[in-house]
């Protein structure tokens, strides 16, 4: 059986024939689009007939980048897709500056003695490279004490939640380190860099998207995991059914699967911070970006992105607001600690703080809808020459339970990839099982 809906899990359904369970009442998890009516707050699946409805996603904007050609050939077979080059900048709210991304390719949008400072402090860590064990350590050493104070590091903080200068480095390939790029950059324009310059979107949002792959799976809906029996091989659901395994496949995260089979590694668990995603329907303000998203250093509800559905896609907006342009789509992002989920009463608090700050900035004249999503586990961080991972998965194993995709395995990589972990473990699903019937 495949425990998760979502797109690996659903992958994995279509090549392996396996049933899939899913806690929620529809397919694709945190990639999963739904809509609202200006004024409501009921979330509809499908767009109203009439087209007056607001376009948001459960995890916020989930563009497809990368991803093997193949794979992205299938998702074209199931629907039509658009095609997109990134269009991204860092915000500085105190000074309403707003410096294409990536900033270090970027020093001519800066103040002189800014932009030479950063190159002088990037070309000093090109020439006498230091070791890094924790990314706090890493962003210092790649970029410099001038962009790590102005940038980096206050946006750093509040993505990871405060982890900066506890957890490894990662994520270099989202900061493109390149000082012939730089100092191009601190006189001309420079060429997109990093791994999401082009993505593609389907044309019909993410939903369509996972309910054609659901079409083709034995899907089994309102199904949470309260517990998993590894003895008996059994897994027990919040509504009171169960259902035996012969092997497991799982997308859930690592850590949620660790605590429902009560395996106890030795190692300290990593971190995996939560998420807010605030979705805003809302009247576009003068100061409104153009760009699909936007990174925050500093604000005053400590949210560190804002996205623009409508920025990249006018199909996110109600039918009126297609060709009008008097109205924007928007997801804005911020992280927390593990296990410190704010209640709705404080959502309700934090989402008016945030539109009230955003029409500050001018990007917002006045909401229509305010709607927030929860992500328990949203980021999967390692602790420095942490063995955790390698551990809960071979304890998994050792239990005939495999974690595939980019949560269930703690890793990062886009849709596309997951979608591809999904095919090849439904695949090597079914040959086991064929082999063991003799087909």
């Amino acid at each position: 059986m495949i425990l998760g809906a979502g797109m690996t899990g659903l992958a994995a359904g279509w090549a392996s024939g396996l049933p899939v369970y899913e806690a929620e009442q529809s397919p694709g998890g945190i990639c999963s689009s739904y809509y609202m009516r200006p004024g409501t707050e009921d979330r509809l699946h499908e767009a109203p007939t009439d087209g007056e409805g607001y376009r948001f996603e459960i995890g916020g904007g989930h563009w497809i980048f990368g991803g093997d050609p193949l794979v992205l050939q299938f998702i074209q077979s199931l629907t039509p897709v658009q095609q997109y080059f990134r269009k991204s900048a860092v915000f500085f709210p105190d000074t309403r500056l707003a410096v294409p991304y990536p900033i270090q390719n970027s020093l001519k949008y800066l103040d002189p003695q800014t932009a030479q400072a950063a190159l002088c402090e990037m070309a000093d860590a090109a020439l006498r490279p230091q070791p890094a064990v924790t990314m706090a350590d890493w962003l210092r050493n790649s970029f410099g004490k001038t962009l790590d104070e102005l940038f980096f590091r206050p946006f750093h903080d509040l993505y990871t939640s405060g982890l900066c200068d506890k957890i490894a480095p990662q994520d270099a390939y989202k900061s493109p380190v390149s000082l012939p790029t730089a100092i191009q950059g601190a006189f001309n324009a420079t060429a997109a860099a990093g791994y999401n310059t082009t993505f593609i979107y389907p044309k019909e949002g993410l939903n369509a998207l996972a309910s054609r792959m659901a079409s083709r799976c034995i899907a089994h809906y309102g199904k949470r995991v309260t517990n998993i029996d590894v003895r008996r091989r059994a897994v027990m659901f919040a509504d009171g059914s169960g259902a035996s395994y012969e092997f497991l496949i799982s997308t859930l995260p690592l850590n949620r699967m660790m605590t429902l089979t009560g395996l106890k590694a030795v190692a300290r668990p990593d971190p995996s911070p939560a998420v807010l995603v605030m979705n805003i329907g809302a009247r576009r303000g003068p100061q409104c970006p153009l760009e699909h998203w936007v990174y925050i250093p500093s604000s005053k509800a400590r949210f560190h992105r804002v996205g623009f559905y409508s920025n990249v896609d006018a199909s996110f907006l109600p039918a009126s607001g297609c060709h009008a342009n008097d109205r924007v789509s928007i997801y804005v992002e911020k992280s927390y600690p593990e296990g410190s989920k704010p209640s709705p009463s404080e959502m309700r608090s934090l989402g008016q703080s945030i539109a009230q700050e955003l029409q500050e900035w001018g990007w917002i004249d006045g909401t229509e809808v305010i709607d927030p999503t929860w992500i328990d586990t949203a980021y999967t961080w390692s602790l420095p020459g942490s063995k955790w991972k390698l551990e809960a998965l071979r304890l998994l194993e050792e239990q005939r339970i495999f974690q595939v995709g980019r949560y269930a395995r703690w890793t990062f990589q886009g849709i596309a990839d997951s979608i591809r972990d999904g095919f090849v473990a439904g695949s090597a699903a079914g040959a086991v099982l064929a082999q063991g019937t003799g087909a």
